[in-house]
């Protein structure tokens, strides 16, 4: 009896195919276009493995960490390229606003393999993104149903979601770039930290201490 073929048969070298749209296995680039009023250019961007059992809510969980933001207590959105609306609300079931589908039940089997749409987080900050479907890439592990998706790729700087530089309010002046300030409050542990001002932060070790010598031992003694 002939056996079935596997759906992913292995390559020459061993390896196994690359993961094909079918499969359900697709690539996401989620590009920053704006946000707490500006443009942000060059885009920074970082580019995503999934799964289309994966739900929107799940994909924009993952967005928000890998661009570095941490209040998450906010009302997000996708704009499908249809016009349809996927929101949801973390404090009660639901979508979050009236007409539009729940996000932490629509999966991105909604999407095509070359759609094109639009991700908010923090609707008063109004950070948006342009999102974009892309073929699997096969040099990225496939993101599996029972894991979130991931990213495997990115470029650019990520700005703060409150624009604060320091751990502070963000209004305090910081040390300019470069300055041995912004070095001076760590421990010497490693060669560059510490206070630098000319000398090295490792204490040098003191010099022996001989014992004090016997005046009555001088080579001068007992010449009469």
């Amino acid at each position: 009896m002939e056996r079935d073929r596997p759906t992913s048969a292995p390559d020459t070298m061993g390896r196994a195919a690359p993961p094909r749209a079918a499969d359900g296995f697709l690539s996401v680039c989620v590009e920053l276009v704006t946000g707490r009023g500006r443009d942000w250019w060059p885009r920074p961007g970082r580019v995503f493995t999934a799964h289309r059992g994966h739900t929107f809510a799940e994909l924009a969980e993952a967005i928000d960490v890998a661009f570095g933001r941490w209040d998450l207590a906010h009302l997000r959105m996708f704009v499908l390229p249809d016009g349809t609306d996927v929101s949801w609300s973390t404090w009660r079931d639901g979508p979050a606003f009236p007409g539009t589908r729940d996000g932490r039940r629509t999966r991105l089997d909604a999407l095509s393999d070359d759609a094109v749409f639009a991700y908010v987080f923090d609707l008063g900050e109004d950070w948006t993104h342009l999102c974009s479907v892309r073929r699997p890439d096969p040099c990225a592990a496939a993101a599996q149903p029972s894991q979130p998706p991931r990213p495997y790729r990115g470029w650019g700087d990520l700005p703060d979601q409150y624009g604060r530089r320091q751990a502070d309010d963000g209004i305090s002046a910081a040390p300019s770039r470069g300055s041995s300030a912004l070095l001076s409050d760590l421990p010497p542990i490693l060669p560059s930290w510490g206070a630098r001002d000319g000398r090295s932060c490792v204490v040098p070790s003191a010099p022996p201490v001989l014992p004090p010598r016997d005046v009555h031992d001088s080579p001068d003694r007992g010449a009469a």
